[in-house]
């Protein structure tokens, strides 16, 4: 497998391919649990209401960032650090929420506080609609004017404005060892339909014992967003045109293919570490797959540092991914932008403009391109990148299957506020625990998205 090559044209033709229609909310995708934070900085440089009008030019800055992908948080208070060292005038602040604790309901809590960070991470239409009164003007930033081709259409309005940047790109599907694929005789790119998986995962279920594997798939089931994000889009995506805004609109939700859904679902559960509801995604990373004792997880190439922290050798040269078979549609993985930066329109103008420059510097500058590709292991929605390689191999991955064309979108991000947590989530988890049927599921979970539209 070849884990290292250039970025060029093969990003630009992702809005080709038809996929930044949809793009994909993190927020809900924990490294850790609990919330992260690093105090780098003092107060928001404000009264914390935005009515402070100081600040020229040179003056001393406290930027607060709060974003809601734990997975990458030291890497991004390293490069803050960086940028503070040759900016003595801005000190930054991060907390980076995750894991049991919702990004946005902190963030929208925060706001109702009075202590608005300066720079916030947003995702879909649900959050970019709440958030609206907050987002400033960032179409005269130089990022903007790099990022590739698609990936401003969710943040553009009917005047231009934009209002938002893109962090990178990310996919996700079976996420694999693949010396245990090998030891087993299994050819995992082989894998392209439903009973081409099936077929495997007995195979290896068969063999665990030679294998030296506790169980096939190490199965979340105490994450409500892996159930009730990830794997439903696959198969609800279609549903909605792959369309984020579709969805939004959408005034039900007719789970077409929820045959299809629930034996994905069962088929991970019944073959995983067992109880899959006290199951959690640290355990899943870092207890079962980094260490060797499951085959596969279903996660996205975000995973990455962690597995390189865990085990260097083993995240370089034994990990692999495919997309989750869907029929009609086999061999695409799931591809979007998962989060996007906005800054506080609340604050004076020099806060800002020193979060505007800020992010410029981090997505444009060598020093913040390196740490982009190298530290964050993103795959990057902005050009000029294009003599860089892409830093590990499940990104690499992503990348290729996004050349390729051979992708589809995601629409969660249009799946009503609080729907994946408070209602389908734990609905499938009931389901999961023997107190709810698959119809009943189903059927609740409809119910539940018409009465929140």
């Amino acid at each position: 497998m070849v884990y290292r090559k250039y970025l060029y044209k093969g990003l630009a033709l992702l809005s080709i391919a038809g996929l930044l229609v949809a793009c994909g909310n993190e927020a809900d995708i924990p490294g850790t649990d609990g919330t992260e934070e690093n105090g780098n900085g003092g107060d928001n440089g404000d009264d914390g209401n935005g009515t402070d009008d100081t600040g020229d030019a040179g003056e001393d800055i406290s930027l607060t960032i709060m974003q809601g992908k734990v997975e990458f948080n030291a890497q991004f208070n390293e490069l803050a650090e960086m940028y503070m060292d040759d900016n003595p005038n801005i000190s930054i602040d991060i907390t980076s929420v995750g894991g049991g604790t919702e990004y946005f309901t902190q963030l929208t809590t925060r706001f109702s506080a009075g202590d608005e960070p300066d720079i916030f991470s947003v995702a879909g239409p649900n959050e970019f609609e709440q958030m609206a009164e907050y987002l400033s003007d960032l179409s005269d930033t130089e990022a903007a004017a790099a990022a590739l081709e698609g990936t401003m259409d969710e943040v553009t309005d009917e005047d231009g404005k934009i209002t938002a940047l893109p962090y990178n790109l990310e996919g996700y599907g079976f996420i694999y060892n693949m010396d245990v694929f090998e030891a087993a005789g299994i050819d995992a790119e082989a894998i392209s339909t439903y009973e081409d998986l099936e077929e495997a995962v007995q195979t290896l279920d068969e063999q665990k014992d030679d294998l030296d594997i506790q169980a096939v798939f190490a199965f979340p089931g105490a994450e409500a967003w892996v159930p009730g994000n990830h794997l439903s889009n696959v198969f609800l995506t279609h549903e909605f045109d792959e369309n984020v805004n579709t969805a939004y609109n959408a005034d039900t939700v007719e789970f077409e293919r929820g045959d299809e859904f629930k034996r994905m679902l069962d088929l991970q559960v019944d073959y995983s570490i067992q109880p899959v509801l006290s199951l959690d995604y640290s355990q899943q990373v870092e207890e079962y797959f980094s260490l060797g004792q499951v085959a596969m997880i279903q996660q996205g190439n975000w995973v990455y540092p962690t597995l390189d922290q865990m085990d260097p050798d083993f995240a370089e040269n034994n990990v692999g991914m495919i997309p989750i078979p869907l029929e009609g549609y086999e061999n695409q993985l799931p591809v979007g932008v998962p989060n996007y930066w906005a800054v506080n329109s609340n604050k004076n103008d020099a806060t800002i403009q020193a979060a505007k420059d800020f992010l410029d510097w981090m997505y444009l500058s060598d020093e913040g391109k390196d740490f982009v590709i190298n530290e964050f292991n993103f795959i990057p929605a902005y050009e000029g990148y294009e003599d860089m390689e892409i830093s590990d191999p499940l990104s690499q991955i992503v990348y290729d299957y996004s050349e390729r064309g051979e992708t589809i979108g995601w629409v969660f991000n249009g799946y009503p506020t609080g729907w994946t947590n408070n209602e389908f989530g734990p609905n499938i988890q009931a389901y999961l625990g023997g107190e709810m049927t698959w119809d009943e599921t189903i059927d609740n979970s409809i119910e539940a998205w018409e009465s929140l539209q």
